[in-house]
């Protein structure tokens, strides 16, 4: 298995992939997107959504689940809210990725002028 290089991040492999399987689905980064910006309750989000409201609760438990978003009581509504911390990690280890893959493509480049 290839190293996450996790020492760039706090997010250990699983954690990476928790991550970008919450992410890989359109609805559940823009609910990220919109708890970023403003707190929302589940009710709130299905609202915007064309699905029920366990569908919601379904996509909001993954990305929870993935540190994405957590969420809190207030009063007999369940608030959201996206995780600024998370985010920026998994931006720094996206850096990371393509710190290395420019090193890769710099190398390849300088091997060919070499030809």
């Amino acid at each position: 298995m290839v190293s996450h290089q996790a020492h760039e991040t706090d997010f250990s492999d699983a954690d990476v992939d928790r991550i970008f399987r919450a992410l890989a689905d359109a609805t559940r980064r823009d609910i990220v997107r919109r708890t970023l910006a403003e707190e929302a309750s589940v009710s709130e989000l299905a609202d915007r959504y064309d699905m029920s409201f366990a569908a919601v609760r379904k996509h909001v438990n993954v990305l929870a689940e993935a540190g994405l978003v957590s969420h809190h009581r207030a009063g007999r509504e369940r608030r959201i809210r996206g995780n600024p911390d998370a985010i920026r990690q998994a931006q720094r280890l996206l850096d990371s990725y393509e710190r290395l893959w420019r090193s890769r493509i710099d190398r390849l480049d300088a091997l060919l002028a070499e030809d």
